[in-house]
């Protein structure tokens, strides 16, 4: 018994190291099968990477550029008095809207009304002169006519009965005649003389009654009132006066239409043209309006290096009041119907630019593309790329041409 029970104490460990080596056998195995399949499989298979893409889609592009500028009136006018005179009575206050040629106001200027009198007495005259005038004018005629027909008669008798007559009675019949004849022309002149004195006090009475129109102060276009100067009982001195003594009554700006003034760089002045397109955003009102380029100096500012552009801002609803400042983005270009890529796909070496391409096998391609325009976010390609082409958009660092990868189509918005 004893014999036994030492044979099996020593074939024990011999027993438990084969069940060990069966036991580990389908480990092995498994392990022999996965070192087969990586050593089997390619490169590009095992460095697929997922890569963000974009598709090449045609669209317009434009380029602008943004500058601040402030509204100003279409127009605007202090409006001044033409004549002297007492501020009798004014009918507008601020924020008043007037329309072309509506009372303002009215002065009292009591020596144009004498004035106006005498002009008109002045006149009257004149014609009760041109009246006597053309009658004596008629008196020299008719007279003339007489010595004319006494003289013809007497210079005609010594043809038929001579020495009838005596030749002094002709002579003297003749210098009648004569006489006669330039009194015809001094009544002449007389009557001219009295038109143009009738032209005169015509001249003078306009005159007067022009001055006496200016005294009511009439609004020179439509808008509305931002200033008064003037209560009633002021005096108005006359607008053509010196700066420092003219007052005006009222000031008044057109504001349906409003004007921006642009200050154009010199780099940009080769590209703006009447009618272009103007975004306009106000950011007061947190609003975007439409204008358009209307008319700029044709001349650089030798002092800034820029050239002043007017924008033209249609304002029907008066919502835009001038002083609010605005960002005009003033559109310098534009391609209709360009391949656009986004400008992070782009990758510029030694001015040649290059994009990454997924081809249809899910490969990578460097290929090199023609740009053209270039706006803050897209590139056009004007070569080298077709519609619907694929791009890798963001970072390109670990990628390489023949690489396999899976393109995910991401949104513009989503690129970078």
């Amino acid at each position: 018994m004893t014999e036994k029970s030492g044979n099996l104490s020593v074939r024990l460990p011999w027993v438990l190291l084969v069940a060990a080596l069966l036991g580990t056998m389908p480990f092995l195995t498994s392990c022999s099968q996965q070192g087969q399949a990586i050593a089997s499989a390619t490169p590009a298979e095992q460095n697929v990477v997922s890569v963000a893409v974009m598709k090449v889609t045609r669209q317009e592009l434009s380029r602008y550029q943004s500058m601040m500028a402030e509204f100003r009136p279409y127009q605007e006018v202090d409006v001044h008095a033409k004549v002297a005179g007492y501020l009798k009575r004014i009918y507008v206050d601020v924020g008043d809207r007037v329309k072309q040629g509506q009372l303002l106001g009215v002065l009292e200027v009591p020596e144009l009304n004498a004035e106006v009198d005498q002009a008109m007495s002045a006149e009257s005259s004149s014609k009760l002169q041109i009246k006597r005038a053309e009658s004596e004018l008629r008196e020299a005629e008719a007279a003339h006519e007489d010595a004319h027909i006494t003289y013809t008669r007497l210079a005609e008798l010594p043809k038929i009965k001579p020495n009838m007559i005596a030749q002094q009675e002709i002579d003297q019949a003749m210098a009648h005649d004569h006489e006669a004849e330039a009194k015809i022309g001094a009544a002449q002149a007389a009557v001219e003389v009295a038109k143009e004195k009738l032209q005169e006090a015509k001249a003078n009475e306009e005159r007067v009654k022009t001055l006496l129109s200016y005294t009511r102060i009439e609004a020179p276009f439509e808008g509305i009132v931002t200033k008064r100067y003037a209560d009633t009982g002021a005096m108005i001195p006359a607008g053509t006066s010196t700066s420092t003594q003219a007052m005006p009554v009222v000031r008044i700006s057109e504001d349906d239409t409003l004007r921006l003034v642009l200050p154009v760089p010199e780099s940009i002045v080769p590209l703006i043209h009447v009618g272009a397109s103007v975004d306009i955003k106000v950011e007061s009102l947190h609003r975007a309006f439409k204008g358009k380029v209307w008319r700029f100096t044709g001349k650089v500012d030798t002092a800034t290096r820029t050239m002043d552009t007017e924008i033209e801002v249609k304002n029907p609803r008066e919502v835009l009041k001038p002083g609010m400042y605005a960002t005009a983005n003033l559109t310098l270009d534009s391609v209709p119907a360009a391949l656009a890529v986004p400008i992070e796909a782009v990758s510029m070496s030694d001015n040649k630019a290059t994009v990454l391409v997924v081809r249809a096998d899910n490969t990578i391609e460097e290929r090199p593309i023609t740009t053209g325009m270039e706006t803050s976010s897209l590139v056009e390609v004007q070569a080298g790329l077709e519609q619907n082409d694929l791009v890798v958009v963001g970072s390109r660092g670990q990628l390489k041409s023949g690489q396999k990868v899976e393109p995910k189509l991401v949104e513009s918005e989503n690129a970078k």
